[in-house]
């Protein structure tokens, strides 16, 4: 069993940016995520946990990172539009939702994948798989199964945080050994499932207030659920795609770390 396992969910760049400030914030408080046995990072929580694995400068994403190629990655509305549509039609078994919006990926006008790896390596600081252990979640783009990433296969740490971040129509898939993977939340949301068996488990949940919070339990363990609290929430703003708003939800999550640090240490050993 692990004792201790942090799980990071998805939320966009404003959840990246609330994810980075709680994390920052603990460290500050004398908690470090990156000492957890084990690190979860699904999306957005892809990125602040290969910083945190690889003990990187969460400091660095206080202020909104200057896009690397501004010309690089991009939305596509309308093959965006068409890949909610597909996800929220009850019609379609999950597998099935999961390979046409993986097709919708690959037609997307999202820009190139070296833009989007190039964006990932310059927000996590790293190159190589940090030897703690960190999983990333993605699904390939065309059979719909999951693909669950570490420091053992064969993507390189910004190539898998690039596909873990690819939610499809918001940025391209990336090819990893002839296949191409797309945004890890399609598997499972927040992915708890993957570090189950933690005894402590703490799970911080960027959107929790719009998709509630994962209903996995750590076994017998004890669950430490960190969410945006009320002031977190109104400083995201309705879009949490907005990356105008990055600097105040990274406060946000800065001023949680305090009381979040309590919780932790009232049942975990990590510092």
């Amino acid at each position: 069993m692990v004792e201790t396992a942090v799980v990071l969910g998805p939320g966009g760049p404003v959840g990246t940016a609330w994810l980075a400030g709680l994390a920052a914030g603990l460290r500050r408080e004398g908690v470090d995520l990156g000492a957890a046995d084990l690190i979860v990072g699904t999306s957005a929580g892809a990125i602040v946990g290969a910083i945190l694995a690889a003990g990187g400068d969460l400091d660095r994403l206080a202020v909104r990172p200057p896009p690397t190629d501004p010309g690089g990655v991009r939305t596509d509305p309308q093959r965006l539009t068409e890949v909610f549509a597909t996800l929220g039609d009850t019609g379609l078994e999950r597998a099935e939702a999961l390979r046409r919006v993986g097709r919708l990926a690959v037609t997307a006008s999202t820009g190139g994948e070296d833009a989007s790896i190039a964006r990932m390596r310059f927000l996590v600081g790293a190159v190589e798989w940090p030897d703690r252990p960190l999983l990333i979640p993605t699904v390939d783009a065309e059979t719909g199964e999951a693909v669950i990433w570490d420091r053992y296969g064969s993507a390189s740490l910004p190539e898998a945080v690039a596909a873990g971040i690819a939610f499809p129509a918001t940025a391209p898939p990336i090819t990893i050994d002839g296949r191409r993977y797309i945004d890890g939340a399609l598997r499972a949301g927040t992915n708890v499932d993957l570090a189950g068996d933690a005894r402590v488990l703490i799970v911080a949940e960027p959107m929790a207030h719009m998709f509630g919070t994962d209903g996995v339990t750590a076994g017998e363990g004890t669950v430490v659920r960190l969410v945006p609290d009320a002031e977190a929430i109104e400083a995201f703003g309705p879009d949490v795609t907005d990356h105008a708003t990055w600097e105040p939800a990274y406060q946000a999550g800065v001023r949680q770390a305090p009381e979040a640090a309590g919780r932790i240490r009232a049942c975990s050993v990590i510092t």
